[in-house]
């Protein structure tokens, strides 16, 4: 075994533009469902949640587009990097979060991939609303006069 550290608990991936594209309105917890390699994959810190979203599949929630990079050891046994991956919710949490994609244009972002305190990876997914050009220069002019009122309260002190 090499002497990487491996993550047994903590953030492996974030999703930082989530935050300026969206309008995050609720957050919610989910679990994945993952093959062993792609387990293990995470656990080496490996994986990029900033281009992927959940959809509706047949069904079920399902993250589309995450990559999980192949597990160099486990040479015949791998999995797709960017296959679709199951999220577990409660079929009361599911009918609703198909009910907002269906009806009222929502899109599900995930925020964070983490494993929890019992080493099972965990998803904090999003219930967004797509911001529009305006939103986003609006964003960016308060964040920067946060900054200046910073710098003149320094100044001042």
């Amino acid at each position: 075994m090499s002497n990487k550290k491996l993550i047994s608990h903590g953030r492996i991936a974030d999703n930082r533009k989530a935050r300026f594209n969206y309008d995050i309105k609720e957050k919610l917890q989910v679990g994945i469902i993952l093959k062993g390699t792609e387990v293990k994959s995470l656990r080496q810190g490996k994986a990029s949640i900033s281009e992927s979203y959940a959809s509706e599949t047949l069904g079920k929630i399902c993250l589309i587009n995450a990559n999980i990079p192949i597990y160099e050891s486990a040479n015949n046994f791998n999995h797709d990097p960017l296959r679709q991956r199951e999220l577990l919710v409660t079929k009361k949490e599911r009918n609703k979060l198909i009910g907002l994609i269906k009806k009222d244009g929502v899109t599900l972002v995930p925020l964070s991939l983490y494993f929890n305190n019992k080493g099972l990876a965990k998803i904090d997914l999003g219930i967004a609303i797509g911001k529009q050009k305006q939103d986003k220069r609006e964003n960016i002019k308060q964040r920067e006069w946060n900054r200046q009122k910073l710098r003149i309260l320094k100044d001042q002190n």
